[in-house]
């Protein structure tokens, strides 16, 4: 059991942790692996692609710019549009890696579960993130990326180190994503309800009638 749960738990790890950054995911998972920090079990000898020199760099540059992008509001909001399809992908396949060689059709549903998996991730990042970057001030969002960057560390810590618990720990995530997510589009939506009926409740140059 212990030999399908823990490659199982390492992936769905790596997926949530791509939800909240693919790019210090496979950055910090391969700077792992590359320095020896971690001995890595023979069963995810195949993530060692991710130590590769030149995938490391490319990730390494990517996470910088991604890590200066989400301190800035504004930036922050646009860049989790366009990763929107970016990370579900690319959580997929980097995550699929810890399961080894499978056949075609499991490895075609392990990627559509594990991008479905760092999609709910990602919905409920940017979706915080979108709330957050609406306040003025600029201190809430730079803490909550920091916390956000130390999590993805510590989820790739306990992926290789502690994948069974990485097991536990990413279901709980993704059923807490979905709910966060379902909550902040529901307060959304009732705050733009509000608005539009204020709005139609006022029509324009009511105010001057009398």
């Amino acid at each position: 059991m212990g030999e399908i749960a823990g490659p199982l738990g390492a992936a769905l790890g790596l997926a949530v942790a791509s939800g909240l950054s693919l790019y210090g995911t496979a950055f910090v998972t391969g700077l792992v692996i590359r320095m020896g920090w971690v001995q890595l079990a023979p069963a995810f000898a195949s993530l060692g692609v991710l130590a590769d020199p030149v995938v490391l760099g490319v990730a390494g540059v990517l996470f910088a710019v991604e890590f200066l992008a989400d301190k800035i509001p504004v930036v922050d909001s646009l860049w989790d549009t366009v990763h929107t399809v970016i990370r579900p992908v690319g959580g997929a396949l980097i995550a699929s890696r810890a399961l080894g060689e499978l056949s075609p059709a499991a490895e075609v549903l392990a990627l559509l579960l594990l991008g479905g998996a760092t999609l709910a991730t990602h919905a409920a990042k940017a979706t915080t993130r979108l709330a957050v970057n609406a306040s003025p001030e600029p201190v809430s969002n730079i803490l909550i990326s920091l916390a956000e960057n130390g999590l993805v560390a510590g989820v790739v810590w306990m992926v290789l180190t502690h994948p069974l618990l990485a097991l536990g720990a990413g279901l709980v995530a993704v059923v807490l994503a979905v709910m966060l997510t379902v909550w902040l589009a529901r307060r959304a939506l009732r705050a733009l309800g509000r608005l539009w009926h204020g709005r139609a409740a006022d029509p324009p140059g009511a105010a001057g009638a009398g």
